[in-house]
């Protein structure tokens, strides 16, 4: 399985395909604890600009969605939130407005797992490049730090859009993060690791000795040394795949 760059218009292979990995990565963050209730939220692009995207229906708990479940939305259409089948305010708020900004974000992850937030709640948010997961991240993440409540108005969705940069990983103070990539396989390992090193970070906070913190160089170095095991996130995501195809394939209906 490898990335692709985006047609304008996906054949109806790939578009289920997409569903089916989407449908998987929903079933997966139920598995390792990363959702939350039956709110959080992730998206697909299908066009080339990205404004057609799938996104999960409202309130429908991560660990029972299937492929066919996903919606199909454009971020153009005003009228969406008037429908009997309307997403969730807050998923549309911060998807519709990356997508409709952003068309080279093509997948987009946002959840509250348990060490990222843990993180996003702290004064300083800053992932410390302390180790090899850590400093996978370095140069990576942008921040928000102006949380305005529940994200359900349009201002707070731009913002949040904006709140990117050029960066993949935008951890949300007070709140939780958001993951983008070229593919859910990718997106889903950036979540993976984004949670490991969070987590590997609140460990080493909560011993109370000061941490030994990588140098800009040397941070960067291990960085870069992370970008020929981008294909890693395929195998990965397929080995996952697997073990929900072995316990529940439900998730490709």
């Amino acid at each position: 399985m490898n990335a692709h760059p985006h047609p304008s218009e996906l054949t109806a292979e790939e578009t289920q395909s997409l569903r089916v990995d989407l449908a998987a990565a929903f079933r997966l963050a139920a598995q390792f604890d990363w959702h939350e209730s039956v709110g959080n939220h992730f998206s697909a692009a299908l066009s080339a600009e990205g404004k057609k995207f799938l996104m999960n229906p409202r309130w429908r708990h991560f660990g029972e969605i299937r492929a066919s479940d996903l919606l199909v939305l454009n971020a153009g259409d005003s009228e969406v939130m008037t429908r009997p089948d309307a997403p969730d305010p807050s998923a549309w708020t911060i998807h519709g407005s990356v997508h409709g900004a952003r068309p080279e974000v093509r997948v987009m992850l946002h959840c509250h797992p348990p060490y990222t937030t843990a993180l996003a709640s702290l004064k300083d948010p800053h992932m410390k490049p302390v180790d090899q997961n850590t400093a996978r991240f370095f140069g990576k993440l942008g921040f928000d730090l102006g949380f305005g409540g529940i994200a359900d108005d349009a201002a707070e969705g731009q913002r949040l859009a904006a709140a990117f940069g050029n960066k993949s990983v935008i951890i949300m103070g007070n709140h939780g993060v958001t993951v983008t990539g070229r593919t859910v396989a990718e997106a889903f390992e950036d979540l993976y690791f984004a949670e490991r090193a969070a987590k590997i970070l609140v460990l080493a906070y909560s011993t109370g000795q000061p941490l030994n913190v990588m140098s800009d160089d040397l941070a960067q170095k291990t960085a870069d040394g992370w970008l020929p095991y981008n294909d890693q996130a395929f195998a990965h995501f397929d080995y996952l795949k697997r073990q929900l195809d072995r316990n529940d394939p439900s998730y490709r209906g």
